[in-house]
Parts: C-alpha cells; sequence; structure tokens
C-alpha cells in the first residue's frame, strides 16, 4: 500500500478507521503531506473513535499542506472501514489498519487494478465522502453512479446509518447456500444468534466449518467473551483453530469457490452499528490465494479443545451483559 501512494500521480482517496501519524517504516502521515503538495487531490476520512491519536494540530497540518480531511462519528455508529484508492486504478479494501500494531500481525487486504471493482470503490468511497461533507464536485459527482448487480464480483457497502445491513444478508445466504465447507477468519467472535445458528444448523447438514481466531486479542474483556461462543461451538462441531500471532483478519470463503474479504468482524458492532465495506468474488484464483493464506496459517495454530478449555464463572456473567448491552443500544439509542 505504502509503495502503490508512493506512486502516485493523480489522486489519493483513504478511508481508516485507525490512522496513526507515526508508523514505523511506513509515514503515511508525512507521504501525504507531500502528495498534496505536489498537488495531487488527497483525501483522508477517519473515525474519531478509532482515531485519537489525530489531534488538531496534525489535522491542521495535513489540510495546510493541501490534504482535505473529514471526520466520520457518530455517538455509536462508526465508520470502521478501510479503503485506499490511488489515482482512480489501484484499489486496496480489508481489515489493516494504519497503526504500528498492524505491522505485527496476521492480516489481509485486496488489491485491484484497472477494472470495475476499481470504479465501484470509488463509488463506495464517494458515499463515505459525501456522508463525511466533502465538497470536491469531482468526487461527488460519482457518488451517484450504479454499478450492475449481476457481476462475479462485487463491492459491499454495509451502513447501519442508512439501514443498509448488506453485510447480515450476504453472510445469512452464503452460510445458508454452503454445501462442503466454510472458513471464516476474524479477531472478535462474538455472534450474534442469527449467526449462531446458521453455523450450527450448517454443521449439522454435514458441512465442515473452520473460523481461525487469536488466542489472545488486544481486548481482555474480548477474549473472555471470545472464548465462550468458541466453546459453545465447538460442542456442537464448528472447528477453531486458535492463533499464537494475532490474527486481524476478516474473511469468508464458501466452498472453496467463492469469498469475500472486508473489514467487519463477527460481532455486533459491524452487523448492527458499524459502517463498513468488503469485496465479495467468485475468482477461482483470488480463491486459490486465499486458501494457501489459510493454510499457512493454521500451521501456526492450535485446534481448540471445548473438553479441555471449559469457560470460567465469570464469563457466564459477562457473555450475558453483553448481549444486553446490543440489545439496549440497539434499540434505545440507534
Amino acid at each position: 500500500m505504502f509503495e502503490t501512494v508512493s506512486g502516485a500521480r493523480k489522486s489519493i482517496y483513504l478511508e481508516m478507521y485507525i490512522f496513526q501519524d507515526k508508523v514505523e517504516d511506513f509515514d503515511f502521515f508525512n507521504l501525504l503531506r507531500e502528495k498534496a503538495k505536489q498537488g495531487l487531490r488527497v483525501k483522508l476520512i477517519f473515525d474519531s473513535f478509532g482515531s485519537p491519536d489525530l489531534t488538531g494540530s496534525t489535522v491542521r497540518e495535513l489540510e495546510e499542506a493541501g490534504v482535505e480531511v473529514l471526520l466520520l462519528s457518530d455517538f455509536i455508529h462508526r465508520m470502521h472501514r478501510k479503503v485506499l484508492v490511488v489515482d482512480e486504478d489501484i484499489a486496496f479494501i480489508g481489515g489493516v489498519n494504519l497503526q504500528q500494531n498492524s505491522r505485527f500481525w496476521n492480516d489481509i487486504v485486496v488489491r485491484m487494478t484497472g477494472n470495475s471493482l476499481v470504479k465501484k470503490t470509488v463509488v463506495s468511497f464517494a458515499k463515505s465522502y459525501a456522508s463525511a461533507g466533502g465538497r470536491d464536485p469531482i468526487l461527488l459527482g460519482k457518488n451517484n453512479r450504479i454499478s450492475s448487480a449481476k457481476a462475479d464480483s462485487w463491492i459491499v457497502d454495509h451502513s447501519p446509518i442508512r439501514r443498509k445491513f448488506y453485510f447480515k444478508r450476504i453472510y445469512k445466504k452464503y452460510l445458508n447456500e454452503a454445501q462442503n465447507n466454510i472458513i471464516l477468519t476474524t479477531p472478535y467472535f462474538i455472534p450474534k444468534r442469527w449467526l449462531f445458528n446458521t453455523l450450527h444448523k450448517a454443521t449439522a447438514r454435514g458441512v465442515k466449518v473452520e473460523i481461525l481466531v487469536p488466542k489472545n486479542t488486544d481486548h481482555f474483556f474480548i477474549d473472555r467473551v471470545n472464548y465462550f461462543y468458541i466453546y459453545k461451538l465447538s460442542k456442537l462441531g464448528v472447528k477453531f483453530y486458535m492463533e499464537e500471532k494475532m490474527n486481524h483478519a476478516k474473511m469468508i470463503i464458501i466452498d472453496n469457490e467463492k469469498a469475500m474479504v472486508g473489514s467487519p468482524n463477527l460481532d455486533f458492532f459491524s452487523f448492527d452499528f458499524n459502517s463498513e465495506v468488503g469485496v465479495f468474488f467468485k475468482d477461482s484464483e483470488a480463491v486459490s490465494k486465499l486458501l494457501e493464506i489459510v493454510k499457512e496459517w493454521k500451521k501456526d495454530a492450535v485446534l481448540f479443545d471445548y473438553k479441555i478449555h471449559k469457560p470460567k464463572w465469570f464469563d457466564y456473567i459477562l457473555s450475558p451483559i453483553i448481549n444486553l448491552f446490543s440489545l439496549f443500544t440497539r434499540i434505545f439509542l440507534d
């Protein structure tokens, strides 16, 4: 991504949940400033909660250089997307944030070049840009362009604030249609009831369900809730591979034929509240590459054994509290 931005000649559109101004070896902050000074159209959209390091003075430095900096912020609805478009010719979508920790985690991002998916990614970015109050007429003019829905690959825009709950539809549809196997990767596994039941039904009809999760995330309380649901679904036949290294990837592969990579975690925040984005594709070569990545990750993982790893007493308290919080926020604050 850094190399691609370094080679930008016309424009850079960047949308990040976490954007840190100091990332060792990958100084995006100064690179964006330099590109703006060179006359490129540089647009940066970030989330206030995810990017607390971007102080007022930091933002002013970017703006003084010519970068248009926009903030997408809401009390409940977070902008959790990770999108990069360079020269409207190369695009990236995935789970990678521009932060120091990302350099040491397993993660995945899809690189797209010169095809219809790039154009669709520009449209996706333009929607966020318009929502954030962007004023560039060139970019705003791309907001209303509608791409054909009949394709083997497309961009998935998930926006609860606009009542567009597309990820739920996609997960339910393709998990229910799976005939042979399902592979999921997620750092945070707090499934809503419909997802829990859908995975259970898949194993009940003989589908092999494998989920890759980190042994420990960057949040202790999330770890406890993760383990609670991992334990319950393991008893029902779902296989969990616990990685020693933090895995921040968000991916789904169905029957080794179709896949989606994007920004959503398998938790209620992503499904109910966050603005998310993903790229869905049925390209056999691309899916094969993902399967190779999964194969490598599984080498360093241990299969979860529910007979050994049982929930602690406080897990039975914490998990219902998390579910009640989800329900409360959905009813009273959404």
